[in-house]
């Protein structure tokens, strides 16, 4: 697969999978007017639980979450960066006040190319509750949870 070269800090993409995603409730409320680019994508080597009305994403090898590359408009970038961060409770790197932590991570695009992106992970101590006791949302999309047998929140 090809790659698409940027720095692991800096202006990213994001890769988002939730309540950001188009025809999700924060869409309109944090992207609209904020975006260049908005295009389907794939996250590697993640899975998706069910939360109090928005899901996690968590690192599991071998499985995929589906979601969207959203690339800020250059002005709009500095301001979304952190209105994403307060949204997803990231105060910073190892904070304890994380509920997310913000990584960078490649996505793939549905022509193969892979992205580094920006995206909000669970941190580990609940990435690691929700194994022991979360629900996953099969198949690993938000949108698809109410025809997958995912419960609708």
């Amino acid at each position: 697969m090809a790659s698409v070269d940027r720095p692991e800090s800096g202006t990213l993409p994001f890769f988002v999978y939730g309540t950001l995603r188009p025809g999700e409730v924060n869409h309109d409320l944090f992207l609209r007017g904020r975006t260049a680019v908005e295009e389907p994508a794939v996250l590697p080597d993640a899975v998706l639980y069910e939360g109090p009305g928005y899901p996690y994403a968590a690192d599991r090898p071998g499985s995929a979450i589906a979601g969207e590359l959203i690339t800020a408009l250059p002005d709009a970038y500095g301001e979304l960066l952190a209105a994403l961060d307060l949204l997803e409770e990231y105060e910073g790197p190892g904070r304890p006040g994380n509920l997310y932590d913000r990584v960078a991570r490649d996505a793939v695009r549905p022509d193969g190319v892979r992205v580094r992106a920006w995206v909000y992970l669970a941190t580990a101590p609940l990435a690691r509750r929700l194994a022991d006791s979360g629900t996953e949302i099969r198949g690993g999309d938000w949108h698809g949870r109410r025809r997958t047998g995912g419960q609708a929140l």
